[in-house]
């Protein structure tokens, strides 16, 4: 597999908010958003064995995992090989997954934390609708504004998916670009069934710092 970074830290996002957890980042990504974070994780990572990454994780002696990118179903058969292994070992697992390529095949037991790609992102058009059917009541959705725009369309987006009502839906904003206490507000005006998230690591580190 193409890695990127392995490291340990706390979840900064999700409902596993705040709980330390071992992230795999995977090399390599499909899309371009026009807030990405993790540009660097574009780039040819270290070719890493499925024994090699399980060592390190191990070493972290904690067993929630988050295999993230990146896009980690670039690699869809290697990620479903250590997903196999992690489970058999007994981790937790949840993937981040862009949204753009398919999770049918996704281990059932493991917690899908997909995005939709709002207008703002550029990457929009990419969002893989039919993905919706294969989330299970334990899966997330993540919606990023960077706008009031991306605000109501994700708005609009949850009316009209009734899965959404049967999920964890997550409202992010790209980190300096929308104030919080805004987004709070409309959700509150609209009693939106959705969870509102900071990137908690965003807030306890330097928002540029890797490996947290």
């Amino acid at each position: 597999m193409e890695i990127c970074e392995i490291f340990y830290s706390i979840q900064g996002e999700s409902t596993y908010c705040g709980l330390p957890c071992v992230f795999v980042r995977t090399s390599g990504c499909n899309l371009r958003c026009s807030y990405c974070d993790t540009t660097y994780a574009y780039d040819a990572g270290t070719k890493m064995d499925i024994d090699q990454i399980l060592a390190q994780i191990r070493g972290y002696r904690c067993h929630l995992v988050e295999i993230t990118g990146g896009e980690p179903l670039m690699q869809s058969e290697e990620v479903a090989s250590l997903i196999d292994s992690l489970l058999g070992s007994g981790y937790k697992i949840l993937l981040e997954t862009n949204g753009s390529l398919n999770i049918e095949d996704v281990d059932p037991r493991v917690v899908k934390i997909m995005d939709l790609k709002c207008p703002d992102s550029g990457m929009s058009e990419y969002n893989r609708w039919e993905n919706l059917q294969h989330l299970r009541k334990h899966d997330q959705v993540k919606f990023v504004l960077s706008s009031r725009r991306d605000y109501e369309w994700t708005r609009e987006i949850i009316a009209s998916y009734p899965v959404l009502s049967r999920i964890e839906v997550l409202l992010s904003m790209a980190f300096g670009l929308l104030e919080p206490k805004n987004v709070v507000e409309w959700m509150l005006e609209d009693s939106l069934n959705a969870r509102f998230q900071l990137q908690m690591h965003k807030y306890i580190w330097h928002p540029k710092t890797r490996g947290v």
